[in-house]
This record gives C-alpha cells, structure tokens and sequence, in this order.
C-alpha cells in the first residue's frame, strides 16, 4: 500500500515536576525505587530509577510515556494526568505519594529485566539513513541503524538509557547480557477487545483509545498537526491499516529541503519517514503513523497527520479496523 503523509517539524517545550535526588541507576535501584520522600530537582542530563519504573509501569498499564528516559517530560506529565483521571485521583500531572502506590496496583513484575542479545538482533542488515528524503528513495529498505536502535525500540527506551544501564557492555554482540525495560509483561492485546473509537486531543498531544462503554482503554503521545498544516476537525473513520508502508512524497508539499519536483518512493523499514505502521483515516493523505524518531513524538509537530512512536502505533493497529471512529478535539 502506497502511503501519501505529512512529515514532521518544530519543538514544543517540556515541563517538570519535582523528584527525589538521584541515585546509582542499575537494574536493583529501579526495580526497588521507592516514592522519594526527600525531594529536590531532577537535574537536566541525570536519569532518575524512581522515573525510570514510573514511565515502565505506565507503559504497560497502557498509558504511554512515549520513550522510557528516566527524564521528566511533557509526554510523562500527560501520561500521569490520564491515570489519575482514570484512577479517580486529581489529574495533576503530579508524581505523589497516591500516585505512586496506584501505580504499583497495575503490576508486581519487575520494571527491569535481563535479555540475553540473540544473533537475530545483531545480524543487520543495518542502515545508514540519510537526512534527505531524496537520497532515502534509493535505499531498498529503511531498516535500523544499528543493534542498539533495534533493541532500543523493541523496549520503548531511549537508545542513552540502554547505554546507561549497560555500562561498557557489547550492545552489538550476540550471548550479552543486558538490562532492558520489562515492558513486555502487560495484559494480552486479545483481554482488551476492538476499540470502539479513537480520540485525537490536540491541545493535550495525546491519541485516546475508548471501549464501547466509553471507558479509557490506552493513551499514547501524539504528534498533532502544526499551524502551517493543521489537523482536521470533527470525526472521520479508520480506512485501512498498513503494516511496512511505503512513503510517496508528493512535490504539492513543499517540504523545506526537498527540491524533487516529481513523485517519488521511499521503501518500509521502521526508519521510514512513517514509521513501522500506517492507519489510513477518511481524510485525503492523512492518517496515524508511526516515526523513525519516537524521542520527537509528542515534543514536536507534524504537518498534519497524527504521529505515534512505532510499538505504540503498532499496538494501536490491532484495536482499530474499517470504520473506527476517530474524532479530532479541539
């Protein structure tokens, strides 16, 4: 299936809320990170277990931080705020003492779990990907850049995180031990059923999905449309869904850069400028899809369409089908 789709562009600030100091980061210091008592600000560069355990155990409570840091974040802040409302807590965006004991209900596995690297993870092909949209149309496929890109996206982490969990481990080599994100140890997909309808919220950057109660079933980090290219309004409907797009860019865009006055082709890979997944919507060239930057999603615009990372716009993929209803607020 050929995929005609927006790319993305700009920033959108982040905000913070208050942690405890930091403290030795290995797998014991989060799986054991308690509510800080003493609190002080989390320092810009500096990765937090408690945070680190928190955006795990919201992630497979299906209320996505996005990408698992360990940094405090806007997508964090609206993930929190969405299971406080669900949990009939003050929607604050805070992380509290409440919060934290309602979040370690959702699951007793541990946030961080050991993963042997198999040969598969390690043998590539891998990619080198160019910046320009033009020079990506001549690779045969927009796979992974690296073993570290690969397993970084199969748990949800920051490719910074996964260094820093693994100090001056071989991340290329197949039979090392690393600790990843235990992000796997979530309710079947199957227990949750097909989602009756989407929910778009553009000024709050998230996608909504609802059960045919209208209760709250996932929430996840959204890209959402810019000032130049904005998103639709009002309620359209899932079209298809296509696993491994291809990307058309058509020259009516005008993407700043791009100097290709004709149609071309950029093949699958999860580096595609849509990502790993397309959702097309009842909306000429325009859908949900995924992203070769998961780190932008939520912290950036789109030109339009509505932009997840790839595990979560994957998993996003079996719950919709044809006629979903997706609605867009304002």
């Amino acid at each position: 299936m050929k995929i005609v789709a927006y790319a993305l562009v700009g920033i959108v600030g982040l905000s913070s809320f208050v942690l405890a100091a930091p403290q030795k980061l290995d797998l014991g210091s989060v799986n054991k990170a308690e509510w800080p008592a003493k609190s002080g600000r989390d320092k810009e560069n500096e990765i937090d277990p408690a945070l680190v355990r928190t955006q795990v155990l919201l992630d497979r409570a299906r209320f996505s931080p996005g990408v698992i840091d360990g940094h405090n974040g806007e997508n964090l802040r609206n993930a929190i705020k969405a299971f406080e409302k669900e949990r009939g807590l003050k929607p604050d965006g805070s992380l509290d003492e409440e919060l934290w004991a309602k979040l370690n209900e959702t699951s007793s596995d541990p946030a961080l779990i050991e993963y042997t690297i198999r040969e598969e993870d390690v043998k590539g092909p891998f990619v080198d990907i160019p910046d320009k949209l033009e020079e990506q149309a001549g690779l045969d496929r927009l796979g992974y850049s690296s073993p570290e890109e690969l397993l970084a996206e199969r748990f949800h982490m920051d490719v910074d995180l996964l260094k820093a969990l693994n100090p001056g481990k071989s991340l290329d080599k197949a039979g090392t031990s690393v600790v990843v994100a235990n992000v796997e140890a979530k309710p079947a997909l199957e227990n949750l059923g097909k989602a009756a309808k989407i929910e778009i919220v553009k000024r709050e950057h998230v996608l909504r999905v609802l059960d045919k109660d209208g209760a709250l079933v996932a929430v996840y980090p959204a890209s959402i449309g810019s000032e130049e290219k904005p998103a639709p309004s009002g309620t359209h409907k899932v079209r298809a869904v296509a696993p491994s797009p291809n990307y058309t860019y058509n020259p009516d865009y005008a993407f700043k850069g791009v100097k290709a006055k004709e149609k071309f082709e950029i093949k699958p890979g999860p580096n595609n400028p849509v990502g790993s997944t397309w959702i097309d919507l009842s909306v000429e060239s325009f859908g949900i899809h995924g992203t070769p930057e998961p780190e932008k999603v939520g912290k950036a615009y789109s030109r339009g369409c509505v932009r997840l990372t790839n595990w979560d716009v994957e998993e996003l993929s079996k719950m919709v089908e044809k006629g979903t209803p997706a609605e867009f607020i304002d």
